[in-house]
């Protein structure tokens, strides 16, 4: 934690000649999050595969996409929504996601709420990185940490 602390710190501090590598990101990501997934009310674990597309908004630190969401269980969670992204250090990135989520093959849909946040280490245009999710749903809350691998372009 403290690591990652100081690293956050040492982003948000003044350009200096020590931080002349800096380099802007891709204009797109498609990003995957692959983690057990803990179900508060039931309170039971899961697995879970996200997958994303975002869009940065030019010269700005935003980004807009689309979000789809699976948790393999006997209810047969989806997830589908709109993802908002929020860029403010390089490497750390956070994300509003409202959707509709529907179980199996039921049509009934409700309205559901992702946040999400990841620190993410570059390699050419791979990034990978710890990813925490929670999530509101009508019928339950969940946690997720895991790891995001995104390919940007």
């Amino acid at each position: 934690m403290m690591i990652f602390s100081q690293n956050l710190i040492g982003q948000t501090s003044e350009p200096s000649e020590m931080h002349s590598d800096h380099h802007e990101h891709h204009k797109n990501e498609i990003g995957v999050g692959n983690f057990p997934v803990y179900f508060l009310e039931e309170n039971k674990f899961a697995y879970g595969l996200h997958i994303h597309y975002t869009r940065v908004i030019p010269k700005t630190k935003f980004g807009l996409g689309l979000a789809y969401e699976r948790i393999f269980d006997e209810h047969k969670h989806n997830f589908l929504g709109i993802v908002g992204s929020f860029r403010p250090v390089e490497k750390v990135s956070f994300a509003v996601s409202p959707g509709l989520t529907f179980e199996g093959t039921d049509s009934k849909t409700n309205f559901a709420l992702h946040l999400e946040t990841s620190y993410e280490f570059e390699i050419k245009n791979f990034h990978l990185g710890p990813v925490f999710e929670f999530a509101y749903a009508p019928e339950d809350f969940h946690l997720s940490l895991g790891l995001h691998v995104g390919f940007g372009f």
